[in-house]
C-alpha cells in the first residue's frame, strides 16, 4: 500500500497551486491526482456534510495512491491542514507519521486580500462584499479571511508534535523571486533529483476581479435564468462545448486585480492586526519577516 512520503500542509493562497503543478513534473514525484483531499484535516467519518466527492474514507484516500510505479516521493497538498492544526496533526500522526511536512507561508496582509479577491471573483458567500475593513472591525475572530492569517500557534502545534527536521517552512516571497530555486529547494527536501529544471513560466490561480458582479453572480452560482439556459442549451451543444462557453463569458467579465486595490488604510489595519503574530512566527522560524511589517 502506497501513501505520502511528504504533504502540503499549508497555506491557501500562497502559491500552493503553482507548487502543486511545479511538483507533477518531477518524473520522481507522484502526486495525488485530487488536490486538497482534506482526508487528514478532520474526522470525516464522524461528520455529515454535503460536499461532493469528498475523500472521507481511508479507502478512498488509499485509491488516490494506487497509480504508483517507480517514483521516489509521493505526495498531496492540502493547505487547509494547517489551519486545522489540531485534528489535522492527529490524522497525519494516525495515518502518515513520517510523512515529511512543508508549510509554505505568505505576508498574511497580502494573503487576506488576495483571499477576499477569490470569494469576489467564485461569488462566494452569495457574493457579499463586506470589505476587509468592516471583517477587521466587526468579524476577526470569525472571518476566515482573517483568522487564516496568523500562522504562528499553528505551526507552533506542528514542532511540538513532530521531530522538527520533517517539517520545513518556505515563503511564498522567495517563490516569487526565484521559483525554481524554491522548487529544487524543496525537491532536495522530499528527497528526489534536486538538478530537474521545472516550468514555472504557467501561474495558477491569478487573482482577477468581476467588471460587473451581478453578471458574475450569474455564470456562476445556480439560478432560475442560468438553469433554462442550461437546459436550452444541453439540447443542441455537448457539455464540454457548454463549459468552454461559460469560461470563456466568465473570462470576458474578468479584469486584473489591480481594479479592486488594497487601500492603505486596509494595509495598515492588516498590518497591525498581525504584527504580534508575525514577530513571533519570526523567531520561531529564524526568518526576517519584517518586510511584512511595511
Amino acid at each position: 500500500m502506497k501513501l505520502p512520503t511528504f504533504l502540503i500542509i499549508g497555506v491557501q493562497k500562497a502559491g500552493t497551486t503553482s507548487i502543486y503543478n511545479y511538483l507533477k513534473q518531477h518524473p520522481q514525484i507522484y502526486m495525488s491526482p485530487v488536490k486538497e483531499t482534506n482526508f487528514l484535516e478532520k474526522n470525516w467519518e464522524e461528520i455529515e456534510t454535503k460536499r461532493k466527492a469528498k475523500i472521507d474514507t481511508f479507502e478512498k484516500y488509499c485509491q488516490l495512491f494506487e497509480g504508483v510505479t517507480d517514483e521516489i516521493a509521493i505526495g498531496e497538498a492540502s493547505p487547509n491542514y494547517l489551519f486545522h492544526y489540531q485534528s489535522s496533526s492527529e490524522r497525519i500522526k494516525r495515518y502518515v507519521p513520517n510523512a515529511k511536512l512543508i508549510a509554505v507561508l505568505r505576508n498574511p496582509v497580502d494573503r487576506a486580500y488576495s483571499d477576499y479577491l477569490m470569494h469576489i471573483r467564485d461569488a462566494i458567500d452569495k457574493g457579499r462584499r463586506n470589505s476587509l475593513s468592516d471583517q477587521i472591525k466587526y468579524r476577526a475572530d470569525k472571518s476566515f479571511i482573517l483568522l487564516k492569517g496568523f500562522y504562528y500557534q499553528h505551526l507552533q502545534h506542528f514542532y511540538n508534535e513532530f521531530d522538527r527536521e520533517q517539517i520545513r517552512v518556505y515563503l511564498y516571497d522567495d517563490l516569487s523571486k526565484d521559483p525554481v530555486n524554491f522548487m529544487q529547494s524543496m525537491y532536495q527536501f522530499v528527497g528526489v533529483d534536486d538538478t530537474f529544471s521545472p516550468d514555472v513560466s504557467k501561474k495558477s490561480q491569478v487573482a482577477q476581479v468581476p467588471k460587473n458582479t451581478a453578471v458574475n453572480q450569474m455564470l456562476r452560482k445556480e439560478n432560475p435564468l442560468r438553469t433554462i439556459v442550461r437546459s436550452g442549451l444541453r439540447v443542441i451543444l455537448p457539455l464540454e462545448m457548454r463549459q468552454s462557453i461559460r469560461s470563456r463569458l466568465i473570462q470576458m467579465n474578468s479584469q486584473d486585480k489591480k481594479a479592486a486595490p488594497l487601500s492603505p488604510e486596509e494595509r495598515q489595519q492588516l498590518i497591525e492586526l498581525y504584527r504580534e503574530d508575525i514577530l513571533k512566527l519570526q523567531d520561531l522560524i529564524q526568518r526576517d519577516l519584517s518586510s511584512w511589517l511595511k
